[in-house]
């Protein structure tokens, strides 16, 4: 697929992993939307990118979606790449019941069903143009879990299975289905918000939008990023003992 001349959204784009493949497409000669909940990361985004076109929208939120949508085909009617990036992440401990699932934020609503429904709401848009994308962002926890984020690691293992089910479905027509499989991550995931402190150790998410932009040009549709690809060939080859190596705390 063309690296350039195309336009592009990206949900939770304006930290981590998204903020790094809209500076990459940007780079590349693409028109890039970032859409995602936080006023003040949207400025900050848009200070360090000018040419980012930004949206305040909780894609968890079905009117904001629409409202999305709504927008885009007025004011973007070539849009031709979705990438599916917003995501949170948090550790749960199903052996003091449901407390840590009642914090804010809803790994499955945010993680999972939102893409499927914002997939579903832009794929006959996306049909119509010569040529269309559609990204998603799962990781290599969907493919060997770790224990201690199980919530997590089911909505990546969802997102996976989606991503396989939509490739396919849509084999026929203009639309490439990407999985991006990302590695740990130096970003903001799985940090309380308003903290400080840094989030997971990882990768710069540099690495992570390289490998994106190397495996679109080549349309290579699964890419798994620096670490994740032990994990995935780790699911196929000796699942058990991955999930072990893995889970050694």
């Amino acid at each position: 697929m063309n690296v350039k001349g195309n336009t592009v959204l990206i949900t939770g784009g304006a930290t981590g992993i998204g903020l790094a493949l809209a500076e990459a497409f940007a780079n590349a000669g693409n028109k890039v939307i970032v859409c995602g909940r936080r006023e003040n990361r949207l400025t900050e985004a848009k200070k360090k990118i000018p040419a980012l076109y930004t949206r305040k929208c909780d894609v968890t939120n079905e009117a904001d979606r629409k409202s999305l949508f709504d927008w885009i085909k007025q004011d973007f009617k070539d849009l031709n790449i979705l990438v599916n990036n917003a995501g949170i992440q948090k550790m749960a401990d199903f052996t003091t019941g449901a407390k840590e699932l009642d914090k804010p934020g809803d790994e499955i609503t945010t993680n999972l069903s939102a893409p499927i429904r914002l997939t579903a709401l832009f794929t006959p848009f996306l049909m119509k143009q010569k040529s269309a994308a559609v990204f998603n962002i799962s990781s290599g926890l969907g493919f060997v879990p770790i224990a201690m984020m199980p919530v997590y690691c089911a909505t990546k293992a969802g997102l996976h299975s989606f991503t396989v089910s939509l490739r396919h479905q849509l084999r026929d027509t203009t639309v490439k289905v990407f999985e991006i499989i990302p590695p740990a991550v130096e970003t903001e995931l799985g940090r309380e918000e308003g903290d400080t402190e840094p989030g997971y150790p990882g990768v710069k998410p540099v690495v992570v939008s390289d490998a994106v932009m190397k495996a679109m040009a080549a349309d290579q549709y699964e890419i798994p990023a620096g670490d994740a690809k032990g994990l995935v060939e780790g699911s196929c080859r000796d699942f058990q003992g991955t999930f072990e190596n893995l889970n050694r705390w």
